[in-house]
Formats: structure tokens, sequence, C-alpha cells
């Protein structure tokens, strides 16, 4: 099979919506995953079929090693290769830096148990298949809160550190079959945002982004999605490379 395959994971909205689909356009086929509610990835895995895909459908808890292996083995079993992985699925607990008695050690074992271990297992996974076509590229999708010190809770914070050095430490270990990057995006706007932030608060933060980046502009899946599919297609001689996609944000706050 000479047709590219990308897997994208947490792929039913947002972020992983917006990567599926630009892989599905520019020739691959493409593994939609989700976790829990089957009706919005069925969605993108419509939307990609519609646009040439062939397309997998997979529940996968990445959390879950088990899950992890099961949907390698079904990628090995309908296309042989896998050429391209992002490793989007992600969660948090929104409280407060300051409100310490907000997290417990529980909360950050479940946030690192997606963000970090479920990025380990799904590359440990995938990587021998991934090996028999050299130039196969996975991206980590991290966060400018790894390095702003600003983000959702100190434990989404430190668990994208994690996953940035991570991917530091890989893309040196698998060269060089395989390349691996992350990318950290500054405010994507995203359903998932607003409802974690609230309406009132959500709209504030998006105002006082803008104002405070170079671009005057928060960041919209599709331009996550960009640059995630340049490392992975493109970008040969890219490796162990962290990239922010912030509209300037991190490098020139308030301006």
């Amino acid at each position: 099979m000479s047709r590219k395959v990308a897997v994208v994971t947490g792929s039913s909205s947002g972020i992983g919506a917006a990567t599926a689909r630009l892989f599905a356009e520019r020739g691959y086929n493409v593994v939609i995953n989700f976790s829990r509610n089957p009706e919005p990835a069925q969605k993108v895995a419509d939307e990609c079929a519609a646009l040439g895909a062939e397309v997998m459908l997979q529940r996968a808890n990445v959390a879950e090693d088990a899950d992890c292996r099961a949907l390698a083995q079904a990628i090995e079993a309908r296309w042989g290769r896998c050429d391209a992985l992002v490793n989007n699925a992600g969660t948090t607990k929104f409280v407060a830096a300051q409100n310490l008695e907000g997290l417990g050690a529980q909360d950050f074992q479940d946030i690192y148990a997606v963000n970090v271990i479920g990025a380990y297992q799904m590359i440990r996974a995938l990587a021998p298949l991934m090996k028999r076509h050299p130039g196969a590229g996975i991206v980590n999708v991290s966060s400018i809160a790894s390095v702003s010190g600003v983000g959702s809770s100190v434990a989404y914070m430190a668990s994208k550190g994690a996953l940035n050095a991570m991917t530091f430490g890989l893309a040196r270990a698998l060269a060089p079959e395989i390349r691996i990057n992350a990318v950290g995006p500054g405010m994507v706007e995203t359903p998932w945002l607003q409802q974690g932030l609230g309406q009132e608060r959500y709209e504030a933060t998006r105002q006082s982004y803008m104002k405070s980046t170079p671009l005057g502009a928060t960041i919209q899946p599709e331009d996550v999605a960009d640059a995630c599919f340049w490392l992975c297609d493109g970008a040969r001689k890219t490796t162990g490379e962290f990239i922010l996609i912030d509209s300037g944000r991190t490098k020139f706050p308030l301006l």
C-alpha cells in the first residue's frame, strides 16, 4: 500500500479534528481516535472520508497501554504501515496556581497518565511499524504553559514540561528512522477551553491574549494542524524541536 497513514489521538474535536482533516486532504489515510463519545469522532471520520481518505475509527484510552497496543495492531492488520503520529490527546483540571489545596496527588497522576504516559505508550506501540518507513514523523502537542508558568493548572503545566523533555529524549533515541518534535500552542479557540474557563473568563482571556501578542491574534485549531503536518510530512532534517505557535506571545509578552 503506497498511501501514507496518519494517527491522530484525541481527534474528535479541536486541534485533533483539524489535524486529521488536513492529513486526509493532503492524501493520507487517517486513524480517528476517541476515548468516550463516538458521535463527534464519527462526524470527523465522515469528513475525512469525504476528502478521499480511508478512515479507521478507533476507541482507545491512551492512558491504557493495552488500548494503545490494540490500536497499533489494528493499523498493522489493515494497512501494514504508519507514517505519522500526532499525540494530541490531553486532559487537565482547571485550578488557579495560587490554590495549592485545589490539586492532589491523584490529579497529577490522572493528568500525567494522559498527557505524558499516554504519549509515550502510543510512541512505543507504533514505533516498530513506523521504523519500516524511515523519515516517519511524530508530533507531541504540548503547550506554552510548559514554558510560561501560566496555564489551566500547575499539574497541566508540569505535564507539558515533562512531555517536552520526553520529546527531546526520544528524538535522540529513535533517530534516524523516526523524527520527533513538539508544538506549543498558545490560546487555542476551542469549545473545550470555553467550557473550562466559562464564557466571561474565556472572553476576557481572549481579549487580553490578543492585546499582548505581536500578531494580535489567538490561535485556531487549523494553525496547529498546519505545523503538525509540516513536522510529520516535511521538515526532514528537523527533530527534537519545540516550536511555539502563539502569535509571538511567549517571546514578546505584554507589548
